[in-house]
This record gives structure tokens, sequence and C-alpha cells, in this order.
């Protein structure tokens, strides 16, 4: 059974770094992704034919090309690359420079851009599917202003290395911090004193027959029966007599108080505060204060880069004169592009500076983003300033208490669910 269950695994290690394992099982090689293109030949010839396409053709293609679409890589094999990052590292740059051509295209590329940015966030919210792309477009500006702000201002701008050192600092602490919080939320893990059984079942390979392995039946899954979780009735029945719909009928854990379920990671998460999709994962109990580190360290380090920016491009304006109005700013092209870059970040800035001041209210109202906006929802919260502030004082102990227990909270970061029998 061992050997069996590790097969995969041991083909992976075997692959040299340009070979994978193609979506159907099969050994293949990043030299041959344009071989055994039958799906993308098919679609081809009908369009060329001016014939109606099949239903799962335009599928099938997008599969086969997100399937082959890999980069090599030396431990286990060719690794594949998620076309949602691409879009930010080729749009981007091109943009940007557009939009130093001239003031007028500025205004357009920089107001369609968050337009298209906001588009494309409720286009995925809405299917609840998971994109590299809002992850990829925040790295990739953080890494394209600092990469500008060495080749275009720190020549041609009164900036020293004292100042180059502090934006260096703080780029490095931004990406420390968010890598702490992409360590994980804190997942609702099964409480395993619940558990009273162990069932195996054995059901014959898909391509083999019983009666000719002598009647033996090879051993493909192992599932763990939790107690009183073993069928949706009585799931839905410990529910009706908690009241409190605690039990995930899709992670069969007991969800302990203030957890919630994503479904766009589909796990439970402890304190679940919202799905951040800027970095593609949920904002738990576990790394909800690395998130608010990484929120100040980035506006920190984006403030002072766009004062040096300004500085370097308008020295005699004030600085906020100076982002909105820089005589002969576009006489260059490189004044053009830092302008336009400042004008870029200070977008970004906005709005993350709307995040982070939505952040703080709501820890010290001991609410997360969830519990607001189901309490906003039901209507059982008091809230003010057009919903900015969201009070549903069932879990508040004051604004001393409240920051207490959030910068305390992450000391145990994983305890069990509740056993379902508690539930009811």
């Amino acid at each position: 059974m061992k050997k069996r269950a590790n097969k995969v695994p041991e083909e992976e290690r075997n692959l040299c770094c340009c070979e994978y394992v193609n979506r159907f099982g099969e050994r293949s090689h990043v030299g041959a992704c344009c071989c055994d293109c039958e799906d993308l030949d098919d679609a081809c010839d009908r369009f060329l034919k001016r014939e109606p396409q099949k239903p799962e053709s335009l599928s099938h293609v997008a599969a086969d090309v997100t399937d082959r679409l890999r980069v090599p890589w030396l431990w286990g094999g060719a690794r594949k690359v998620d076309l949602s990052i691409i879009p930010p590292l080729l749009l981007l740059p091109v943009l940007l420079h557009v939009a130093a051509l001239h003031y007028l295209l500025g205004l357009v590329v920089l107001t369609a851009l968050p337009g298209l940015v906001l588009w494309y966030y409720y286009f995925t919210h809405r299917k609840k599917g998971r994109t590299l792309f809002f992850l990829s477009l925040a790295l990739f500006s953080l890494a394209y202003m600092y990469y500008l702000f060495v080749t275009e201002v720190l020549p041609n701008g009164d900036i020293g290395p004292v100042q180059l050192a502090v934006v260096t600092v703080g780029v490095t602490l931004t990406l420390v911090a968010l890598a702490l919080t992409k360590r994980g939320p804190g997942i609702v893990r099964p409480n395993r004193e619940a558990v009273h059984s162990t069932v195996t079942y054995y059901i014959p390979a898909a391509d083999r027959d019983p009666a000719d392995n002598g009647g033996r039946r090879d051993v493909t899954t192992t599932t763990t029966v939790a107690h009183r979780a073993g069928s949706p009735e009585d799931s839905g029945a410990q529910r009706k007599g908690s009241g409190s719909g605690n039990w995930c009928l899709v992670c069969r854990v007991a969800r302990p108080p203030r957890a919630g379920h994503c479904r766009i990671c589909g796990i439970c998460v402890l304190r679940l505060d919202h799905h951040c999709v800027w970095i593609n994962s949920c904002v738990g109990q576990t790394n909800h204060r690395s998130f608010l580190l990484t929120l100040v360290l980035f506006l920190l380090t984006s403030l002072y880069g766009i004062s040096l920016v300004l500085q370097s491009v308008c020295p005699s304006q004030h600085l906020v004169v100076a982002l909105l109005y820089c005589p002969g700013v576009y006489d260059q092209s490189s004044s053009a592009l830092r302008f336009t870059c400042a004008w870029y970040s200070s977008i970004v800035t906005c709005g993350l500076l709307h995040l982070l001041t939505v952040q703080v209210i709501n820890v010290s109202h001991n609410v997360t983003e969830r519990e607001a906006r189901e309490a906003l929802r039901d209507k059982t919260a008091r809230s003010a300033y057009w919903g900015l502030v969201v009070d549903t004082g069932v879990y508040s102990k004051g604004f001393c208490g409240n920051w207490t227990e959030f910068m305390t909270m992450g000391e145990n970061p994983t305890p069990p669910s509740p056993a379902p029998t508690d539930l009811v």
C-alpha cells in the first residue's frame, strides 16, 4: 500500500528539470509543448472551415495551454506557470511609459487602470476562484517602482546613500512581513478525540478487473470517520441542535467561535477576517498581525519614496502642490516617467491606506471584517461614517482590551475544533 501511495512522488523525483507529468498522468517534456495538440488543431480547423466550435473545445484548449506552460525546475521536474501572473508583468511597464508621453494620456491611463483592476476583482470574486493576478501586480509594482527609483530617481535627483538605504530597508521589511503573512491564517483542525473509528475502503484499480487479481482489490483510499459526522443528516442535526451553525459540512469540522469557512480557499480559518486577493490568502488569527505590519511598512516606504520622487521632479514646489501641478515635468521623458510613477504609487497608497484604516477601526472595536459585513446585512450592529465604523458590541472589551487581545491572540494559533458532541 505504501509503494502505491508513493508512486507519483517517486515519478516526480525521477523527472529531469524539463520533464513533467501532464494532466492525463503521462510523462511529457517542455520541448514537446507544441506536439499532439489535437484540441487546438480541431479548433483551428473548425475556424478555418467556418464551422461552429464544440462547447468544450475552448476549455480543452485553455486547459492544454495552462498545463504545458511550464518552466524548468531542478527538483521534481518542470513547474506550471499560472497565466494570471503574466498580465501585470507585461501591462504595467507599458501603461506607465504610455502615460508618461502626455498628461492627457496619463490622465486616461491612471484613471482606467484602477477601474480595470476593480472590474477584474469583482469578476473573480463573483466566480469565487483563486488568482495570482493581484499578488503578482502587488509584488511587481513594488519591485518595478524600486527599480525605477534606482535607475531614474537616484542618478537625476538629489538622493544620497542614506535615503537609498531607508527605501531599501523599507522594501525588504515589507517583503519579510508579507512572507510571514503568507505562512498561513490558522486553519481549523479536526478534534482527534472525536474520532472513534478508521474505515479503509477497497476499490479496484481503474484499469484492472478484480477477477484478474485473484479476487484481491488494491487499496486506494483510507478515510477517517469522526464521531457523529458520518452523514449529512447527522451534521444537519448537530447544526440544528446547536443553533449556531458551527458545523462545517465542507471541511467536516466543528468551528470554534469566530471561525469561518472561506469559499475561495476551501478551508475553515480561525477568527476569519477576510480573504485578501492581494496576498492570495485568508487573513485570520495567525497572520492578522503580520498583515497589518505589512500594510504599515508598505505605506511608510511608499510615502517616503513618493516624497523623494516629487522633490527630485519639482524641487521648488510643496509636495502636495507638486503632485497636482508641476510645470515642465513632461518636457523630458525621465521626469515625466518619475512623475507618472509618483502618481501611480499615490493611487495604490490611497487604496491601502483605506484598507489599513478599516482594519485599525475593526481591531479597536474587536470585530472582524466578516462579522462586520454579516452584522450590517442583518442590521444587528451600530454603524457610523457610511459604514466605516461598525460596532457589534459582542466581543468588545474596550479600546485597550481589544488591542491587547489582538496582540496576544496568536499564542495558540491552531487549537483543535470542539468535538461534535459539544455542539448539541
